[in-house]
């Protein structure tokens, strides 16, 4: 089972949250929990889950999408364990070696490209982390739009309009007509109460947003790196219907 949450320590993720960022941050470690360092980190990757064992880290990674992307914190020791039967796994994104010294760690860690790092030093850890996960979302949030789509035949390949891209262009044509409503706008801001409950500095976002938006600054709450950002994106690339039809408030 993931220790994912202290009920009583709001450091870490609401596990009933949706995850609409679609990226999670899991930290392997026995022996280490770090508040502080963690509560840092969520202000850069929201969804925040610790595991002790070995075994249940392994089984939760495996059971995610492939689409879902996943970084990993994990001290020495239990990453020689976990990182071989892992590490090719598409939804592992990146992995950083957290320990008390780097000597002897850097030989069987060049074996593994996705490796980005053995740090022993928590600034250093959160600094490397946001430096990657920023280049890496640059390649991820890139939307594929695809008009048409080649059915193979017998003889010979027919292209036909894409059924999906046609209804998601109906879709948003649709939503651009209707009219926002306060009520849409109360539900959206809920799913992000609820989503970045114990993340100090989206919630400090999340406040001023209910205060100061409206539909004249949606273009500027768009290119901040908020939690507007962040989930507006992912709700287009997995074409989150539900999540896209509140963003129109």
């Amino acid at each position: 089972m993931a220790q994912s949450i202290a009920s009583n320590n709001e450091l870490y993720t609401n596990e009933n949250n949706m995850n609409l960022e679609q990226v999670s941050l899991i930290w392997l470690d026995d022996n280490i929990k770090n508040a502080v360092v963690q509560e840092r980190l969520r202000a850069i990757i929201n969804h925040l889950i610790n595991f002790n064992d070995i075994k249940d880290c392994q089984e939760y990674i495996e059971q995610q999408s492939k689409d879902h992307r996943l970084v990993i914190v994990v001290n020495d020791y239990q990453g020689k364990i976990i990182i071989p039967a892992i590490h090719l796994l598409r939804q592992i994104s990146s992995i950083y070696i957290y320990c008390t010294h780097k000597q002897g760690n850097r030989r069987w860690t060049s074996k593994y490209p996705k490796i980005k790092a053995v740090i022993i030093e928590p600034n250093e850890l959160i600094s490397r982390i946001q430096d990657d996960y920023r280049i890496q979302r640059q390649i991820d949030e890139p939307l594929s739009i695809n008009m048409f789509t080649t059915t193979p035949g017998s003889n010979k390949a027919t292209t036909g309009v894409n059924g999906q891209f046609v209804f998601f262009q109906v879709l948003i044509d649709c939503l651009l007509r209707m009219k926002p409503s306060e009520a849409d706008k109360n539900e959206l801001i809920s799913y992000y109460i609820n989503e970045y409950l114990g993340n100090k500095e989206e919630l400090n976002n999340l406040r001023e947003f209910r205060q100061s938006y409206s539909l004249g600054k949606a273009l500027w709450w768009y290119t901040r790196e908020t939690f507007f950002y962040k989930t507006l994106n992912a709700a287009l690339r997995t074409q989150n219907i539900h999540m896209i039809y509140l963003f129109r408030s």
